[in-house]
This record gives C-alpha cells, sequence and structure tokens, in this order.
C-alpha cells in the first residue's frame, strides 16, 4: 500500500496531499542543496506558523536550494505508515525525509520533543546524533525552545539561537559550498560551527559562548508575500502581518521579551504593502497584526485605521493577539469592529498590584475594567481573562485577587456579558529574572485550580485552566540539561506523542519514564542559587546575566523598571553603539486620515447584484478535500479574481456561496455545482464569463478546476432544492480478482430484482432502518471495464442512498475494501435545470 491509499483510511487526510497555491516545487535533482523544513506538530498547527513560511520563502528564493515541508503525523497515519513501511516525507515531492540534505525542526513548545524523535524514526533517520553516518542528513533546529538546547542536543546536530533570516541563507551556502569540496559529515559540521549563532553539540564542547543572531532592522529583512495557502483549515487560518518583533516592557516571567529584544518596528509603508501583496496572493478574509506587544506599535491606531479603511469593502477582518490592557484604547476597539468583531484576550497575569509589581506587569486593576467596560459598550459579549499560578511570592490575597477581577469584569457586562478566566501554571524559563525560581508541583496547582473552581461560580463566568501534568513537564524541560535527552528517548520509546493535545497526552507514560529513568522531580522544580551554572550558560541571547539577577532582586523588592522605548535606557545589554537598537516607525508616514464609516453587511438582493452558478471538478489528490474546504478554497480563489461577494447579515458576516451538495472525502467528482452573489461583475467585451472562470482557476489548487460558469436570475430556487440526484462511477480495485468480480455481478442482478432492500443506519445514535431499493434508478457491473454505474435519486425528505452503501450492503464488500474503490461523482441531475 503506498501514501495516497492509505489516505483513505486516516482521519484527516488533507493534512498530507500537499499541492497547496503558492506552494514551491522545484526539481530536487537540478538543486545543490535539498532542505526539509519540519515541524513536529499536526499540519493545521504548523501552517499557522509565521516563521516556517519565512524560511520556506528564503530558501527557495535560493536558485540552486529546493526547501520542502512536512508535519508531524497523526497516530492514525503513523499506525499506517509503519504498518506498510512507508517512511515519513514531504508534501511536495513526497519525498523521504532521510533522503535531504538537511532536516530543519521549529522548536516552538517543549511538549514537541517526542514528536521530532517519532518523525525522524519515520524518516528513516537514526533518533540520537551521534548514530548519525555520512549519507545521512543533517538535522538542524530553530525557534524559543534553543535557548536551552540541553535537553535535545543527543538528537540535533546543530541549534540555531536567535532570529533566522539571515543565518539560514549562511547556513545553505555553508552546506552548498562543503558538498562541492566532497566533505564528509564531520568536516560538515565543523563548517557550521564557525557559523555565528550557530551551537554544535559535538564541536562546542568546551563551553564555548554562542551569540545569537539578530535582524537588525525588519524593513529589510524577507517576508513571505506569497504565502502557502492551507488546504484546510488552520489553527489561526488567517494572514500574519508581523508589525514589529521584541518588547522592552520587562515583564519578569516572560522569555520572548527578554530573548528577542530589542523592539524593531516595521514602517507604515512597508506593512501597507506586505498586506496588499498577501491579501491579494492568498484571497483570505482576515489579517493578525502580529507582535509580542501589538498595542505598543507606535503607530498602532493610524495603522489600524488606514488597514481598516483599505479594506473595510472587502469585509476583511483585522485581529490583534493577546493585549496589554492600557494599550487597548476606545479608538482601537471602535476601529476592530467595523468589519467584523473578533475576540477579545486580556492578560493581567495576577490578581493584585503587588504582584503585578513583582513580576513588573505596570498595568493596574483601573485599566483592567476600563477596558472591560469599553469593550462590553462597544457590543462585544465576551471577554477572556489570563492569568498566571504559582508565581514568585503569590500569596492567596493574589488568588482571591484573581476571583474579584473576574466578578469585577462581569459586573462592567451589566451581568450579560461573558468572561472567561483562564489560569495556567508559571514555568520558569530560560535567560528571564526568574530561571532561578522555584516551580510548584502538581499537588500545589490542583489545590489552586480547586479554589477558583469552588470561588467562581456564576453561569457567566467560567474557568479554565491548564493541565498541571503538562505544565510539571514543561517546566522539567525548560531548564533541563543533557540528561532529560534519555527521559525524552524513553518516553518516546513508551509510546508518547502529541503531549501538549490533552486528548493524547499519555501521562501514565511519563511518569513509568521518569521512574525508570530515576529523574527527580523535585530537583528539577527547585530554586536555583545565583552561584549555580545554569545548563544554558553558554547561549547568549543578548540580555546580560548581571542584568537578570538585578531584575530579580527588584521583583523582591516590588519595583518596577521602566521601558526603556519611553524612558531612560536599562542596561539590560542588547543594544550597542553600531547596528542594534530600539526601531519605531516612521511617525511621518502617518498623516491624520479619518475612519471610514462602517459598511453594512449586504444581505437579500440589491442593485447591481450578480447570481453565478458554476460548475467544477474535484480529481485526483483533491478528492480528499473535505466540502467545508473545498468551500474555503474557492471562496479565497473568488476572492483573488477580483470579484466582491454578498455578504450575510449579522454578527460575523458570511460571503453568499451555496452548493448543491456536499462530496464526500474520497469521492472524486465531475459534477459538483455552486452559486454565489457578487456585486461587482460586468460581462464586457475582452472580459467575460470564459475570462473570469480561468482567473478563479488559476488561484485554485491542483485538482479543483472550475469547469463552467453562467449567470442566472437573482431570485430563484437554490441549487439544493433543484437536486434531483446523482450519478455515480465506481471502479473495481485490481485487488479484486476477475471472479470475484464475476460473483458482485451477480448480487447486483438480485438487487435489481428486488422490490424492497432494507439495510439499517446509525442515525445520531439510533438504528435506523430504510429501504433503498426506490432510490435506485440504475445499477449496473461491466465485467470487462471492471466499473459499477449508479444512478441515485433522492428520496422523500432528500435521503439518498450512498456509493459505499452500494458497495457494503448490496455487494456485501468489507469496509476497508471499500475504501480503496475509485469513486467519481459523474454528474449531479437537477429538476429543471
Amino acid at each position: 500500500m503506498n501514501l495516497e491509499d492509505i489516505l483513505y483510511f486516516v482521519e484527516k487526510p488533507s493534512r498530507y496531499i500537499g499541492a497547496e497555491v503558492n506552494a514551491v516545487k522545484k526539481d530536487r535533482a537540478a538543486c545543490k542543496l535539498s532542505f526539509a523544513l519540519a515541524f513536529p506538530d499536526t499540519y493545521e498547527v504548523g501552517m499557522s506558523h509565521l516563521g516556517l513560511q519565512i524560511l520556506y520563502a528564503i530558501l527557495n528564493g535560493i536558485p540552486e536550494a529546493a526547501a520542502e515541508r512536512c508535519y508531524a503525523p497523526w497516530p492514525d497515519m503513523e499506525q499506517h505508515l509503519r504498518k506498510h513501511n512507508v517512511p515519513l516525507s514531504t508534501l511536495e515531492s513526497h519525498t523521504p525525509l532521510h533522503q535531504f540534505d538537511m532536516v530543519g525542526f521549529s522548536l516552538q513548545y517543549e511538549l514537541s520533543y517526542t514528536n521530532v524523535l517519532n518523525m525522524l524514526d519515520l524518516g528513516g533517520i537514526p533518533v540520537r546524533s551521534r548514530d548519525r553516518q555520512d549519507g545521512h542528513p543533517i538535522v538542524i533546529a530553530g525557534g524559543p525552545c534553543c535557548f536551552n538546547p540541553a535537553p535535545m542536543s543527543p538528537f540535533i546536530d546543530a541549534f540555531v539561537i536567535g532570529e533566522g533570516e539571515d543565518v539560514i541563507l549562511e547556513i545553505a551556502r555553508t552546506v552548498i559550498a562543503e558538498k562541492e569540496k566532497g566533505h564528509d559529515r564531520k568536516n560538515l559540521l565543523n563548517a557550521l560551527a564557525r557559523i555565528s549563532g550557530v551551537y554544535v553539540p559535538q564541536i562546542h564542547t568546551h563551553g564555548e559562548i554562542i551569540r545569537k543572531r539578530l535582524v537588525a532592522d525588519l524593513n529589510q529583512a524577507p517576508f513571505p508575500i506569497l504565502p502557502v495557502v492551507p488546504l484546510m483549515r488552520t489553527i489561526h487560518d488567517r494572514i500574519t502581518l508581523e508589525i514589529a518583533r521584541g518588547c522592552t516592557r520587562g515583564c519578569r516571567f516572560c522569555q520572548a521579551g527578554m530573548t528577542w529584544r530589542p523592539v524593531r518596528e516595521r514602517r507604515l509603508g512597508v506593512l501597507e504593502t506586505m498586506a496588499d501583496d498577501m491579501l491579494k496572493a492568498t484571497g483570505c478574509d482576515e489579517l493578525s497584526l502580529l507582535s509580542l506587544s501589538t498595542g505598543d506599535y507606535s503607530l498602532i491606531e493610524p495603522l489600524f485605521i488606514r488597514l481598516a479603511n483599505r479594506y473595510a469593502e472587502q469585509k476583511v477582518a483585522l485581529s490583534l493577539p493577546s493585549m496589554r490592557v492600557e494599550t487597548l484604547t476606545a479608538g482601537l476597539i471602535e476601529e476592530i469592529k467595523r468589519v467584523r468583531k473578533t475576540s477579545f484576550t486580556l492578560a493581567p497575569e495576577a490578581g493584585t498590584q503587588r504582584l503585578r509589581n513583582m513580576i513588573n506587569k505596570g498595568n493596574t486593576e483601573e485599566d483592567l475594567l476600563a477596558t472591560t467596560r469599553r469593550v462590553f459598550e462597544a457590543g462585544w459579549k465576551s471577554v477572556k481573562l489570563y492569568f498566571m499560578l504559582g508565581l514568585p511570592g503569590e500569596t492567596e490575597e493574589d488568588l482571591e485577587g484573581i476571583v474579584d477581577l473576574g466578578y469585577k469584569c462581569l459586573r462592567e457586562g451589566k451581568n450579560r456579558g461573558q468572561v472567561t478566566v483562564s489560569v495556567s501554571t508559571f514555568v520558569p524559563k530560560s535567560h528571564t529574572p526568574f530561571q532561578w525560581q522555584r516551580q510548584i508541583g502538581m499537588e500545589e496547582t490542583l489545590e489552586k485550580q480547586a479554589y477558583f473552581k469552588k470561588r467562581l461560580r456564576h453561569r457567566n463566568l467560567s474557568v479554565k485552566w491548564h493541565d498541571s501534568r503538562m505544565s510539571l513537564l514543561e517546566g522539567i524541560f525548560a531548564r533541563g540539561d543533557e540528561r532529560m535527552g534519555a527521559l525524552i528517548e524513553r518516553a518516546y520509546r513508551l509510546g508518547c506523542r502529541f503531549d501538549g493535545w490533552s486528548d493524547r497526552f499519555r501521562f501514565d507514560l511519563w511518569e513509568k519514564a521518569i521512574h525508570e529513568t530515576g529523574l527527580m522531580i523535585e530537583d528539577c522544580l527547585r530554586e536555583r542559587p545565583f552561584s549555580e551554572v545554569l545548563p544554558w550558560a553558554n547561549i547568549d541571547c543578548g540580555v546580560t546575566p548581571d542584568f537578570l539577577r538585578d531584575e530579580a532582586q527588584k521583583s523582591l523588592n516590588g519595583e518596577l523598571t521602566a521601558d526603556c522605548r519611553t524612558d531612560s535606557c536599562s542596561d539590560c545589554g542588547v543594544c550597542n553603539q553600531t547596528n542594534i537598537g530600539i526601531i519605531t516607525a516612521d511617525t511621518e508616514e502617518a498623516p491624520q486620515e479619518e475612519a471610514k464609516a462602517q459598511i453594512p453587511a449586504t444581505g437579500g438582493s440589491v442593485a447591481g447584484e450578480k447570481r453565478l452558478r458554476m460548475q467544477f471538478a474535484k480529481r485526483g489528490k483533491a478528492r480528499f478535500l473535505a466540502h467545508l474546504e473545498i468551500s474555503t478554497l474557492l471562496i479565497r480563489a473568488i476572492n483573488r479574481s477580483g470579484l466582491e461577494f454578498m455578504y450575510s447579515q449579522g454578527f460575523h458576516p458570511h460571503p453568499k456561496i451555496s452548493f448543491a451538495s456536499a462530496t464526500p472525502v474520497g469521492m472524486e467528482s465531475l459534477g459538483e455545482y455552486c452559486e454565489i452573489h457578487v456585486k461587482n461583475f460586468t460581462d464586457r467585451k475582452g472580459y467575460g464569463l470564459p475570462q473570469l472562470m480561468e482567473k478563479i482557476n488559476a488561484a485554485l489548487p491542483a485538482g479543483i478546476n472550475i469547469t463552467a460558469i453562467e449567470e442566472i436570475p437573482s431570485y430563484g430556487k437554490t441549487l439544493f432544492d433543484l437536486v434531483k440526484g446523482f450519478e455515480y462511477r465506481l471502479e473495481i480495485p485490481d485487488a479484486i480478482p476477475d471472479a470475484a468480480v464475476a460473483a458482485l455481478d451477480d448480487k447486483v442482478t438480485h438487487f435489481l430484482k428486488a422490490e424492497e432492500f432494507t439495510i439499517i443506519r446509525e442515525v445520531k445514535g439510533k438504528a435506523v432502518v430504510k429501504n433503498i431499493r426506490p432510490l435506485v434508478k440504475t445499477l449496473s457491473l461491466d465485467q470487462q471495464s471492471r466499473a459499477i454505474k449508479l444512478a441515485a435519486m433522492l428520496g422523500e425528505g432528500g435521503g439518498a442512498v450512498r456509493p459505499v452503501d452500494i458497495l457494503t450492503e448490496v455487494l456485501g464488500l468489507d469496509s476497508d475494501t471499500a475504501k480503496i474503490f475509485r469513486m467519481i461523482k459523474t454528474d449531479t441531475v437537477f429538476n429543471n435545470f
């Protein structure tokens, strides 16, 4: 069984298809460097990650390099890969990982470590770096977890410390040069070790200091203006516009705020061009403004007004990530709701001012309540508040403060709004002022969670918390040393995968691995003295140890450290006197622009509205796309064509598109139909329906294409109401011998002679008996062509017979055999079409 056959048996086959819009497929044989970008989580998580898109664009911008993508297979896919000896491969060319020159992992989260080992093993690469020889890929890793590379050092050949835009080019050129010289693996690792910001555990064995790489000016940095458009709904299903990088607020628990300094903002003009290019290249309808502290972008309101004005008519929503409460101004709230109301998450972090001062959060209770009031008054129905448990210096008064803030925010919504209090356990991270602090254990975490469950009781006030067991493991690895490698590998061998997913998390296996490796949990969670040499002491993130120690002491005294963008330099050590420093957007680029009036959603028929009916096909691997995925891809392609949808009315306007039917996953179709309502199409000389169809098809992924398009009256019945039935062709697989095909023909004859043929279907958990004989207009089997033809009509109430019913109930095939039939919907039959 090959990879394509396996797709019939997995939960979400669209994770493994590839061939997305804007994906790059090069001739690997003609390139000097092949690079597999591996993300140790699912496709829908990895495709939401901006960093991977950036590296993909940079590497494929090198003529002699080919970069392809690979994501962690879900357990059902892993099971089939192992069962059928099919190696894990990339999406673009389906090449096994072991055939690449380099495999690069993005380490975003400690609980993805076992997935890294699993992907290496499935890809045919030895898990431990010491076992790799000439001919094996160089395994490299980057991302925030690399600021403490020790736990993964037994498995990774080289770590990139810091930002990757510049260093990835140096790595690529170095590997190409070493290959041309015919150098072996050892020489190649030595060459990589000479690159600034690259840590090679096998080479750097004497405590050499590795300083992080930094992009000095984001305005000059490459950005993916042709991002790959995912085939399925992703975790963050939107275009990401990185407006700034770095944060100098100085929250003492925040690793990102320390390691990604200094603040570097993009100019307004650059951001506008980037937004235009990405929306045109993808057809997406939401734009997320990304930064560690988006509200701190110096021109956030002018930027928001410009983008909202520019895209309001296209109903492109603008969203902001978690905001500091004092930066979410009334003006921003009004701008956000102009097009579409996206959710609001506010992060006060702690329940009392005393503790907020200790962690250097800086905002006040008054800030939070005023912001919450503005959000509810502007029409939002829900707000999410984010807090942490177990912060250094926390007392019961701080827990009570969280409860009080929850109820006070609820009152700001007149007890009609919904407030969600989300609490997670504080995990001390490397390169922060709290890196020496103790982490609370599971029992203490559970006690605090129980406290909130007891105290937060209101129908409009809910509480959520992060799994204490996951927080425990995260803490073990966040400050762990090389000994953690044995624990990670043992847990992987026992079957741990997707440890950050609650439905896949096997803490019992982790407990077994901890016991077998002799790890003392208390030692991992303990407080460290300043004198202790930490496992990441060889990694220089730019912030000096003296600054971190000073901040740790100021925390004990409840002293605040001001933001150096608006106050004096805090002497953290990141900036220099030459090329590294704070860069802010140019205020001269931001002349005052008035916000345009909100454009109402257009529901119902309006002047200029056009109704277009399209016939389209889904063939090849596109047959594995679900109906919702097909719908999203069509909407985005139509957006890219320049057509403007009519939209539904309501809180979340949707483009007006409807379908005749939803074809099952795994079935090809030549006769799919949809109707769209648009407001700006004019069939004119030189640009008519044929040209429009060509433009839409150019924006669709391989396997989906519009085959016919016509304009119809804007009134009348919907496609769904007109459907009469469907015609199918079911091709018999080679696995069924000719003699068995003859027996199937006899069963067809028996069925056609029957006046009644009942089957039992499960509908909403209940067994329903259904007579399918009246629903079959024609059924025939051609033994010579080994194909079955079926014409199935809709019954009263819209019920239909499915091709799989014919195969399993009429022909008596088992469900696994039925899945490997090539099923093709050849047409949809309509009443008075």
